[in-house]
């Protein structure tokens, strides 16, 4: 990337780190303004107690933590440090817990971070304050610590400083100047800059400065409890400030650090304490930093008798000093980063220090580069559509985020809040038929349905019954609703899956083929599938692409991420006009060895596979195409929502004579499981490339030009980092929920994306990135601590009894 102009608004742990990396990436036109003094702002940073749990269950905020936690390292110097590598121990009282932390050691092995669970004793060797027998065991991480952001924010701003970066404190930015929704200047109390970037790192005050540019910046600020206790006679001799391990007692909510002689105690217990932007305080403006509010005492009684019980010593002492402090939380936990639809316009918020170097790296690179190393679309501010913009929704689900985040987490735990928010027109059908929903961008999706509790007699032979964790949110009815697909026909709702887009004009073609891996001047009437990457040859996202007429296109991506990054890309092009349709629109899929027979019904008939059609079904205007899911025939049917409730009761009419029963999501996952389809942000990421994850079929390299093709050359040249794979298990008793570690020979070759049973083998089968050395050979899967052999050549005889 040229020169540009950057303004980064925010001086605290993000900002500054941000204009590190930007200065090591060699750009030198930076300026850093701060509404607080340089460097203790007022901000989360200045109160954070700057404990770092590296091991999360998202790989990639593991990743960033593991970056900032070696950045703090690099800055360290023995007078001034910025990290001390104390270790941390997560503790378990209840046998729930202490599986989960089984769970969380297989899933440090697949991220590559060292963990190993600990009896009793054994924490309480690591820190004597502990009592052991209050405590069933606990996770011990050596390498967490604590972090020292203020120190690390000064070195990092003098090595910016000597790259000629420029920062300005107490300056207060009053506006942020937009020409043709491109940024042009940030207006402050200190004069006009001149910007070509701007990125907001505000922290809680972030949504103040997305309103100056028309931009939601969904988060909430919360007041969270902190205190510090008196001096301990256990510590009474201690001259560090930290040299015993950070424990953290999620069952109580809590979590603790020595503090020279005493303790900090940290609790999420307490009832969630939003606080709205419009009322925190600018510096100076009271006593204490505008970060911090009055500590309320009722708030803290339950949980100083719950830390107590753990370390008995605080039985003995009292507290020095207790606050509310401020910081940031989002609907869905994760940070928001990325450029926003105003050109120019960037955002870093929602970050804790734990991982804001690791964060900062990212969107540097991003910004240079045009892509990061990292995928980052699980944080993009644009995955936002209009309905989680509202603060009803996106308030309500930070709070219940709060309130939740130290509970044992399912993946197929539901939110409670925020909930009917996007209905489809059948939903009341689904409702009437026992739907079970869980929601998916914000579109209420039937899981699957209770009417089809009578499949289960039928099936009782058949039906692989699962134990434990697997068992969790979960039925059964599931695994009938698989096997009834398989042999006769099920109806899916399918429109939360995809966002639906409308691209057309003049220039389309030449849009396409330059967005996009393969070639996309199809006739009309066809369908497709190719990929989309970024400018570093990574997999953005898989498109459907469906031709309707010489200048006119359907398409299909992921989310909306994915059509933002279209949006982006479609900028430099004359003649592009891009209509979301997926409000307007739902979408049904037929899938099973009849459902030929249901399409049949409305005199319609698919001479070959990636056929597109448009006709009637009743007095829904159907857009219809036909494909396969791995061996099993595949029928699309997208109408508009007015019409939405028709085609539901026409398809289940037509379908009565040949067994159709709805199924929901959980059976149409297992089905592509099954059939071994990858998909992506699921079995792939952006940082992966066609080449490794066996999509080479969709990339025409012979096309002159694509986003990403040098890059992806270069990548195919050097040969893959990992190799999408598929496994079956030995045991036909296992079934695993993915993101477990994959074995050879004792050493961790990769890790689990997708994993479901297989009625065809009679197995869980498994996808799997691992090492490509390690390919056609034998493996262990670990889970719960337990290792089991699996082969991606297995000799199974296939199961009996699954009609088709």
């Amino acid at each position: 990337m040229e020169q540009k102009k950057i303004i980064i608004i925010g001086a605290g742990v993000v900002g500054s780190s941000l204009a590190y990396f930007l200065s090591k990436l060699g750009q030198n036109n930076i300026t850093v303004i701060e509404q607080g003094p340089l460097f203790e702002t007022g901000g989360s940073t200045s109160h954070a107690p700057g404990l770092v749990f590296q091991l999360n269950f998202s790989k990639l905020m593991t990743v960033f933590a593991n970056q900032t936690v070696e950045v703090f390292q690099e800055l360290n110097s023995p007078e001034f440090p910025t990290y001390h590598p104390v270790g941390s121990i997560e503790l378990a009282n209840t046998p729930e817990r202490l599986e989960d932390l089984k769970r969380k050691a297989g899933v440090a092995k697949s991220w590559g971070v060292e963990a190993v669970i600990l009896s009793p004793d054994e924490c309480a060797k690591k820190n004597p304050l502990l009592d052991p027998t209050q405590i069933l065991g606990g996770l011990y991480v050596a390498t967490d610590g604590i972090a020292k952001p203020l120190r690390a924010v000064d070195k990092m701003a003098e090595f910016s400083k000597s790259c000629g970066v420029q920062f300005y404190g107490r300056t207060e930015v009053t506006d942020v100047e937009i020409i043709n929704n491109q940024v042009k200047a940030v207006e402050t109390t200190a004069g006009r800059f001149e910007a070509d970037i701007v990125i907001c790192c505000a922290g809680f005050w972030g949504p103040r400065i997305g309103e100056m540019v028309g931009v939601t910046i969904p988060l909430q600020p919360m007041a969270h409890q902190y205190v510090v206790t008196e001096d301990l006679p256990e510590l009474a001799n201690e001259t560090d400030e930290i040299s015993l391990p950070m424990l953290r007692h999620q069952d109580s909510a809590l979590y603790y650090r020595q503090l020279f002689n005493g303790i900090g105690i940290g609790s999420y217990q307490h009832r969630p304490l939003p606080v709205e932007v419009s009322n925190i305080t600018k510096y100076g403006e009271t006593k204490d930093m505008p970060s911090v509010k009055p500590f309320t005492q009722e708030d803290f009684e339950k949980p100083w008798q719950d830390a107590q019980k753990l370390l008995p010593t605080l039985k003995d002492t009292g507290l020095k000093k207790g606050i509310n402090g401020i910081f940031s939380f989002t609907p869905d936990g994760m940070p928001l980063l990325g450029e926003s639809k105003v050109q120019g316009f960037w955002v870093a918020e929602a970050i804790w220090v734990t991982h804001s170097a690791g964060i900062a790296k990212s969107v540097a690179e991003w910004i240079v580069n045009g892509a990061p190393t990292l995928d980052l679309e699980l944080c993009d501010i644009n995955r936002f559509d209009t309905y989680a913009q509202s603060p009803f929704y996106y308030k309500s689900r930070s709070i219940e985020n709060y309130a939740t985040v130290y509970d044992i987490h399912h993946p197929y735990e539901a939110s409670s809040s925020s909930r009917d928010m996007r209905l489809t027109p059948y939903f009341g059908r689904q409702k009437e038929l026992g739907g079970v929903f869980n929601e998916k961008s914000g579109w209420e999706q039937p899981q699957w349905y209770m009417i089809n509790q009578t499949l289960l007699s039928s099936y009782k032979k058949t039906l692989h019954h699962r134990t434990g964790w697997a068992a969790k949110h979960w039925s059964p009815i599931v695994e009938a609703e698989q096997l009834h697909a398989k042999a006769h026909t099920a109806l899916f709702d399918v429109t939360a899956e995809k966002k639906r887009l409308e691209i057309s004009g003049k220039g389309v073609i030449p849009f396409f083929q330059q967005l996009t891996t393969s070639n996309i001047d199809i006739p009309i009437g066809q369908v497709t599938k190719t990929l989309m990457l970024h400018e570093l040859g990574g997999i953005k996202d898989e498109l459907t692409v469906i031709r309707l007429d010489l200048a006119k296109f359907t398409v299909l991506c992921s989310g909306a991420t994915e059509a933002s990054w279209i949006e982006k890309k479609a900028r430099s092009f004359t003649d592009i006009q891009i209509v979301d349709l997926s409000s307007g629109t739902c979408e049904l899929q037929l899938i099973g060895p009849k459902a030929k027979f249901v399409v049949d019904a409305f005199d319609q008939v698919f001479d070959e596979p990636n056929q597109v059609k448009a006709f009637y079904i009743g007095t829904a205007n159907v857009l219809s195409y036909f494909t396969k899911l791995g061996d099993l025939e595949l029928y699309s049917f997208t109408t508009t929502s007015d019409q939405g409730l028709t085609l539901w009761d026409e398809l289940m009419n037509a379908g009565d004579s040949y067994h159709i029963v709805p199924a929901g999501k959980r059976a149409l996952e297992h089905l592509r499981i099954e059939a071994f389809s990858v998909k992506c942000g699921k079995d792939y990421w952006s940082e992966h490339d066609p080449f490794e994850i066996g999509l080479e079929s969709m990339v025409d390299v012979s096309k002159t030009d694509f986003i990403g093709k040098p890059a992806l050359i270069t990548r195919q040249e050097q040969g893959p980092n990992f190799v999408s794979t598929k496994y079956i298990f030995d045991d036909p008793s296992i079934v695993v929920m993915g993101y477990e570690p994959v074995f050879v020979e004792d050493q961790v070759v990769g890790f689990v994306t997708s994993a479901g049973y297989s009625y065809e083998l009679g197995r869980c089968v498994v996808i799997a990135l691992v090492n490509p050395a390690v390919v056609n050979k034998p493996v262990q899967i670990e889970y719960f601590g337990q290792c089991y052999d699996a082969d991606s050549e297995p000799s199974i005889i296939k199961v009996e009894g699954v009609t088709r």
